[in-house]
């Protein structure tokens, strides 16, 4: 007996129904536009044959039709399930009930939302539209046909080719023309070539969406938190059946960039230097970098998404996989046994859940990013609001609807004896976070001796001796080199000159009467010519450097030969005082100081890993942090750990640290493979047992009292 159930409602006029590709199962599909709001929906070929007898009476009468007319078997409640669909996403004709004006101002209401939510939304996103170009389109896409052609995509990649080798070969001045970019003028001249890039990648997407007859209304800026991004407007390339066609106009935004870097790159290759190369230049480095870390990612809705999507025939990737993510996320937790909400084949079921939670992940980092950017853009009291907004909206909205859903199956989730599992190991992880653990900290550190006399050019010099060599015994007060400076030599001769010049003026005074009467300006003269003597002896001195004690001289440069010119404060060598101790020295910062203490146990082991490690115990903590870096080598420039910037000729640690000094340990001796010499290693203390989240915990309280301090 058919169903007595009143009248599906009407289908709106101006629908157009169009045929789709075939899904990955072999049924047919269509495609149904709603051309008012320019929305595409894919349809199955049930719905199909159902809208084919739309409007022919009662929901039972229609899936009878269709069950007798095909191989379908159709019940009422897929036709209402249908009509719910059609009416959720306003694709039927408003009813003439009593209370659709009500129900339709409500739903207008709930669109436009309170005005906390617009502005929220345009926020976080809006977009503007500055040109309709579907007209001028037509008109040029004649002209860029060329730019299709098989023969210019392999023009384009023999250029490819050419201009990557060009680049090899000039691999120095490329990479020195990239130092030099980053200047206020170089960073114009980028910002001016990454509009120029974007308006180009903007008009491939559309010029192609043309050639295969799509319509493109608009194009203009969308904004993102604030940030400018070109967009252009190809909704209708969902009237394309061939998933190949959507897959150009998806990735002819990229290839466009690819095109331009391909032949910028060739031009700065070939050209010589000048405002034509350097153009050149920013032009191939915006290209790439733009293409490569953020068109081609699939983790956003950008280029990549929509390739990836294409290329598998998938649309909603995004949401389809995220749907999988959350279901096996909750059959892990909670083993509920619900259905599916997609069924594929088990290996692209992994796929698409390794996916989702790769994209929660990077959707993680970049969001917290974005808000600790505008955190920093704005004033203190803005920028604190902006940052809990970026973290609620993108961060904890999410997870606070996968919390609602949880609350939903409460009941369900209760009754499963892997909820108690589950809470166990959050139990035993959280446990785990807050019980001290035996702790490690490890830096790069260096071994020296306590007592050295560096041996150094005081400035440009010409080495003319070097009385000893690597390794041998320096006696105390002995020469160690002899340097030869050209200006302070001749400036002697000629000091030593005046000076023999006044002094036979001072002995001849007696006879001539005019000259005695000079005698007392004489002497002056001579006293003022003999003290510039001495003072330039005794900065000749510091050019024949002598051994203040008897020690070994090591750390010799094996380069150095006579004749030589040597820079202002190139060191010669490292006069090691005889029967010193040798310690180690490193920084640390300040999360790591308050678990250290003199006496802990540490190990040290040389770069070269070519002796055994040397034990140690910690003999001194600087209470005070280092303004300067002391010791170069440890600095992340030269290998180390500690991040530092050079200021005034010094290097500043970007963080505060602390010197800790360690020694050997009793019995320990140092071993002759390391040839008493001074060397980098890493060093490792054994620290005082502490909790890993207490330790976060602190860090991150010292974090947000420093910054949300007013």
């Amino acid at each position: 007996m058919l169903s007595t159930a009143p009248c599906l409602p009407a289908l709106r006029e101006e629908l157009a129904l169009l045929p789709g590709p075939v899904l990955p199962d072999g049924q047919p599909s269509w495609t149904l536009h709603d051309p008012t709001r320019n929305l595409f929906f894919r349809i199955d070929w049930p719905t199909f044959e159902l809208l084919r007898r739309w409007g022919a009476g009662t929901a039972g009468k229609m899936a009878q039709d269709v069950s007798l007319s095909t191989t379908l078997q159709l019940t009422e409640a897929d036709v209402q399930a249908i009509a719910q669909f059609l009416t959720g996403n306003q694709l039927t004709q408003p009813s003439r009930d009593a209370g659709t004006p009500r129900k339709l101002a409500e739903r207008l209401a709930q669109i436009r939302g309170t005005p906390w939510n617009w502005l929220l939304h345009h926020y976080l996103f809006f977009r503007v539209p500055l040109v309709k170009p579907d007209a001028w389109l037509g008109r040029w896409k004649g002209w860029v046909g060329w730019c299709y052609s098989p023969a210019f995509f392999c023009l384009t990649f023999l250029a490819l080719l050419l201009g990557l080798f060009q680049v090899v070969r000039q691999w120095e001045g490329f990479t020195a023309q990239l130092v030099d970019t980053f200047s206020l003028e170089g960073l114009a001249s980028y910002a001016v070539a990454l509009l120029c890039v974007k308006t180009l990648h903007e008009l491939g997407h559309a010029f192609t969406a043309k050639r295969l007859g799509c319509r493109v209304p608009t194009m203009g800026v969308a904004f993102m938190v604030l940030w400018p991004m070109a967009y252009t407007d190809t909704n209708e390339t969902w009237r394309l059946t061939d998933p190949r066609h959507r897959l150009q106009v998806a990735s002819a935004g990229i290839a466009t960039e690819l095109l331009i870097a391909a032949w910028a790159t060739l031009a700065w290759g070939l050209l010589p230097d000048g405002p034509a190369r350097s153009a050149a230049f920013v032009l191939a480095t915006t290209s790439w970098v733009a293409t490569l870390a953020i068109n081609a990612s699939p983790f956003m809705r950008f280029d990549g998404y929509f390739i990836l999507s294409d290329s598998l025939d998938m649309p909603n990737l995004h949401e389809r996989c995220f749907a999988l993510a959350r279901w096996r996320l909750r059959e892990w937790l909670f083993n509920l046994g619900e259905e599916v909400p997609e069924r594929v084949p088990p290996r692209q079921q992994r796929w698409m859940i390794a996916f989702a939670f790769g994209t929660w992940l990077y959707r993680l980092v970049l969001f917290i990013g974005i808000a600790l950017l505008v955190y920093h853009l704005f004033f203190k009291v803005l920028g604190v609001f902006l940052f809990l907004v970026e973290i609620a909206w993108f961060i904890w909205r999410p997870v606070r609807m996968e919390l609602k859903a949880w609350g939903e199956r409460r009941k369900s989730i209760l009754q499963r004896g892997r909820t108690a599992l589950s809470a166990m190991v959050l139990m035993a992880l959280v446990g785990l976070a807050f019980v001290p653990w035996p702790g490690r900290v490890t830096a790069s550190a260096l071994l020296r001796p306590a007592e050295s006399w560096p041996v150094y050019a005081p400035s440009g010099a010409r080495l003319d001796e070097l009385k000893f060599r690597e390794g041998e015994r320096v006696p105390a007060g002995a020469l160690i080199a002899r340097l030869h400076v050209p200006d302070l030599n001749t400036r002697r001769q000629a000091l030593t000159a005046r000076v023999d010049q006044l002094r036979w003026q001072a002995a001849s005074s007696s006879f001539d009467e005019q000259t005695r009467q000079k005698m007392l300006l004489a002497e002056d003269t001579l006293a003022t010519a003999q003290a510039e003597l001495a003072s330039v002896d005794t900065e000749l001195r510091n050019y024949s450097p002598k051994a203040p004690y008897a020690g070994t001289l090591r750390d010799v440069d094996p380069d150095l030969r006579k004749g030589q010119w040597l820079a202002r404060k190139e060191r010669l060598g490292l006069l090691v005082k005889e029967g010193t101790t040798w310690l180690v020295e490193t920084w640390l910062d300040e999360a790591a100081v308050p678990r250290i203490r003199p006496g802990d146990r540490a190990m040290f082991i040389n770069d070269g890993a070519d002796a055994a490690p040397l034990k140690l115990r910690v003999q001194e903590v600087d209470r005070d942090a280092s303004r300067v870096l002391t010791r170069p080598e440890l600095a992340a420039q030269a290998g180390g750990h500690l991040m530092a910037r050079e200021k005034n000729g010094q290097l500043v640690p970007e963080r505060a640290v602390y010197r800790v000094t360690l020694v050997l340990a009793e019995g320990q001796t140092l071993p002759e493979a390391l040839n008493r010499k001074t060397l980098r290693g890493t060093v490792t203390v054994h620290a005082r047992a502490e909790a890993p989240g207490l330790r976060y915990m602190r860090q991150a309280s010292a974090v947000l009292v420093r910054e949300f301090g007013f």
